[in-house]
Parts: C-alpha cells; sequence; structure tokens
C-alpha cells in the first residue's frame, strides 16, 4: 500500500466503559513506533501547504522528517522555535480543519496525523528533558506586561523573552493557563502537562505573577507607570452567553463557563480525594454542540450523573465540535437531541425539573454558512432534567474595555485592533485572541499572540 493510500495510525486511547469512571486522558499517546510510521507516511511536500494551515506557521515537514529517522530532539527544537507549548497544542488543537487539512494525502485519503506526532515529540521531550531546564537569553532593558495566562498569554510572554525583553505576566486567578487550567477537562489535557509547559515558559525568564487582576487591582495605565513600555492583552472570552428563556435563572442551571471552572478550580477530576461542590442531579442537559458543551457532557458523566443529553438547534452536520470528540461522546453513551431548540425551563422549588422544546427544521445558510434552524409548528415536547448547562458560547472578558475607557472596544466588547498586528488605538498597547475575536481556538489565540509579539518588538526597536 503506497503512502497516498494509507490510513493514519490509529490513536490508542482508554475503552469507554474505562473512561467515564475517572477523569484520567482519554487518548494515550502515541508510541516511538507509531510516531515513526505515520512521520514517514508525510511526502516531504516541495511546498508544504500544511504550514500554511498553522496559525503559528509551525514547519511541520522539517520536525515531520526528524521524527521519520528517531531525531525526536531534533524534533521538539524545530518545534519549540515557533510553538512554546507544543503538548498542549497537541492535545487541543483543531488539527483536522487546520494543518491536516492542507495536507496533500488529505485529497485521497487520510491526511498525516500531524498533531499527533506533535503531541509525542513534546511528550518524549517531557520524559527526557525531565524538568525544564533554564534556558539563557540576552535581557534588553525594556519590560512588557502581558495581561492574561492563556495559550495567548503564555505563547506572546515566550516569544518576547526569547527577544531578549524583561516579560512580566499578569494572572487574576491563583494559578496560570486561563482556559487551558479552568476551562478544559482534565480528560483533554492533564494539568500536569500544562504545569510541565508553563514551567517551561518561566525558564525563558518570564516572571508570573498570579493574584492580580488587572483593571482592579491595577489599571492599565498603572502598567506604564510602573515602567512598562508595552502590553498585551489577553484576557480571553469569560462573559457567557444565555438563551434568555423563561426560567433560566432557577437553581441547576449553570452556564458551561462556570460548570467547567467549577470542575476544574475545585479538582472535581481528583474525587474522591477532593469533594466537589459541583452538583449534578439524575438527568443532565447540555445545550449547544461545540467543544465546549462537548466538555460539559463528559464531564457530567464523570461527576456521576447516569444520564446526560446534548440539545442542538441545527443537525448532527453542522456540529462544530471536533469530529473525535463528538465520536468519544457517543461512545460514553452521551445522547444526543437534534434540531431540538428550548423555548423555557420550568421547575419545582426553585429547581429545574423540566425543559420544555420545539422541533426544528434547516432553512437557508446564515452568516455562519450554516442553515438556519425554523421551528416546526405545534412541535413542543418536554425532556425532563435537573442539571442543565448552557454552552451556547462567550463574549469577551469585559473588565480592561470598562476600566480603560479610552480603548476602542465593539458593543460587544471586543477590542479593536489592527488585524495585520494586534495594535489598539492605545499607543504600545496590543491585544489577541478570544477578547479581541470572541470565542474561538487555542492555536489560533497563539497565532494572534505571535503576530502580536513580532509588532511589539518592531515597536520597541524602533526610532
Amino acid at each position: 500500500m503506497s503512502a497516498k493510500e494509507a490510513k493514519k495510525t490509529p490513536m490508542p486511547e482508554r475503552s469507554a466503559s474505562e473512561r467515564i469512571k475517572s477523569f484520567q486522558e482519554v487518548a494515550l499517546g502515541y508510541t516511538a513506533e507509531d510516531a515513526v510510521k505515520e512521520a514517514q507516511r508525510c511526502l516531504q511536500c516541495k511546498k508544504p501547504l500544511c504550514i500554511q494551515g498553522c496559525p503559528v506557521e509551525v514547519d511541520i515537514p522539517a520536525f515531520i522528517a526528524k521524527v521519520a529517522i528517531r531525531d525526536f530532539e531534533g524534533a521538539v527544537s524545530i518545534l519549540k522555535e515557533k510553538n512554546s507549548i507544543p503538548a498542549i497544542a497537541g492535545r487541543v488543537c483543531p488539527q483536522e480543519t487546520q494543518c491536516e487539512a492542507r495536507c496533500v494525502l488529505a485529497k485521497k485519503g487520510d491526511p498525516v496525523g500531524i498533531g499527533r506526532i506533535e503531541r509525542f515529540v513534546a511528550d518524549e521531550f517531557m520524559r527526557f528533558a525531565s524538568v525544564p531546564e533554564p534556558v539563557g537569553t540576552h535581557r534588553q532593558g525594556k519590560s512588557v506586561a502581558i495581561v492574561g495566562s492563556g495559550p495567548g498569554g503564555l505563547v506572546a510572554a515566550s516569544d518576547l523573552a526569547r527577544k531578549g525583553y524583561r516579560v512580566t505576566l499578569f494572572e487574576a486567578l491563583h494559578a496560570t493557563g486561563g482556559v487551558l487550567r479552568y476551562g478544559i477537562p482534565e480528560f483533554r489535557l492533564p494539568k500536569s502537562i500544562l504545569d510541565w509547559e508553563t514551567r517551561y515558559v518561566e525558564t525563558l525568564g518570564v516572571s508570573m505573577r498570579t493574584n492580580i487582576i488587572v483593571g482592579i487591582t491595577k489599571g492599565l495605565n498603572e502598567l506604564f507607570d510602573d515602567g512598562f513600555k508595552a502590553v498585551y492583552i489577553g484576557t480571553g472570552a469569560g462573559s457567557p452567553l444565555f438563551l434568555g428563556v423563561p426560567g433560566e435563572n432557577l437553581i441547576g442551571v449553570y452556564s458551561a463557563n462556570e460548570f467547567l471552572t467549577r470542575s476544574n478550580l475545585m479538582k472535581a477530576y481528583l474525587y474522591p480525594q477532593y469533594d466537589t461542590p459541583v452538583w449534578v442531579g439524575k438527568r443532565t442537559a447540555v445545550i449547544g454542540g461545540g467543544n465546549v458543551a462537548m466538555d460539559s457532557a463528559r464531564t457530567a458523566l464523570r461527576l456521576g450523573c447516569p444520564e446526560v443529553t446534548i440539545v442542538y438547534r441545527r443537525s448532527e452536520t453542522e456540529l462544530p465540535a471536533r469530529a473525535e470528540e463528538i465520536e468519544h461522546a457517543k461512545e460514553e453513551g452521551i445522547v444526543f437531541h437534534f434540531l431540538t431548540n428550548p423555548i423555557r425551563f420550568e421547575g419545582e422549588s426553585g429547581w429545574i425539573r423540566r425543559m420544555v422544546c420545539q422541533k426544528m427544521e434547516l432553512g437557508e445558510p446564515d452568516q455562519s454558512g450554516r442553515r438556519r434552524p425554523i421551528p416546526i409548528p405545534d412541535s413542543e415536547f418536554v425532556l425532563e432534567v435537573d442539571t442543565l448547562v448552557v454552552a451556547i458560547g462567550n463574549d469577551p472578558n469585559p473588565l480592561i474595555p470598562r476600566t480603560t475607557p479610552d480603548l476602542n472596544a465593539s458593543k460587544r466588547g471586543n477590542i479593536v485592533v489592527d488585524p495585520s498586528t494586534g495594535a489598539t488605538n492605545l499607543k504600545g498597547v496590543y491585544a489577541g485572541g478570544d477578547v479581541v475575536t470572541g470565542s474561538a481556538t487555542v492555536i489560533e489565540a497563539m497565532g494572534a499572540a505571535r503576530k502580536a509579539a513580532n509588532a511589539i518588538d518592531q515597536f520597541l526597536c524602533g526610532p
């Protein structure tokens, strides 16, 4: 069988019956043999389109070529040139719609498993390096502040540190990571992986200061008073959206933001070592069809809810979640109600007990390119629920725009930037990721951060 015809090397996984009993990571990762076998499928194209699909512009053929000859240290060196957190990206980046979608092999079969190889290389680096070693970098006199320690903040900080700046990263909560720590479940991204990658960023010389809320503890302008010459804002999208239907304030109704943050913050993934205040009943419904909806449903299952349902107003074809997340949810016994839209919630003694839904049909495409759901008259029905999670997206974190009135922002709170540089209307202030675009992917936030870091370097080195 030729490389063009070969299938992607399967990812070893825990069985569904085993994994629903704990928060242990589902995907077990490639062995060295798996990684080499998959790397050897790469055609090493003269004009590699896969790089065009990577927001951080990793030299994909180069690092895969190293894996193919078992030079894993060489592979990680190439990866780290453009991506300082590859063990994270290898797990949560939607490669199938980005780099792998551009792979030539995808025209006739499976693309090269770029994300799976990336994860292997990063994990191998963690094994042979054991603990991140300090990386010596020349320090310039100029200091840069990074606000927010999510994926964008970590990448902006590491890129600027490598360029020789003194970088301080400010995080509102008590531990760094942002959405990586508080929004993504342990079974997709273990905290141990995040901690290792964060320590690596620190070895580049980045100072991390937690429990500082820029906009409250310290104003944006105060950062310049403290001697910082430039600021990058990567505070994400942490303001949850709701449906605006009757009964949404009943007890037992969560936003996905609250539900996942509570689970991660209170260490529900370590139950019973940590007893968690995240309550789920016997019937949980999750509204939405993205990765966050899948994460919420699968978390509810692991918290002990025996019956979990996902309610989505379009068909399965339009589901925006990653294919593997949908497949995992189905394998774990989660039920999907497609073409279904909640119209009100009903309760007893203040607690949610029922969700009244309406069946939908698909009309013409809307602005998103997906067919618009249209209500079907006289199609109402009732789902019995005692826990409800609303996972329909988030607006940008509003704190800095609200406390910095001269910073340009849209009506929804998105900070307005030059798309080519991330520059805001304020001199020396840059922004990127979800606080600019609204909810998007981890790798897109990383790409925006790299672009802004380059612009900050040019700004500070200019005349």
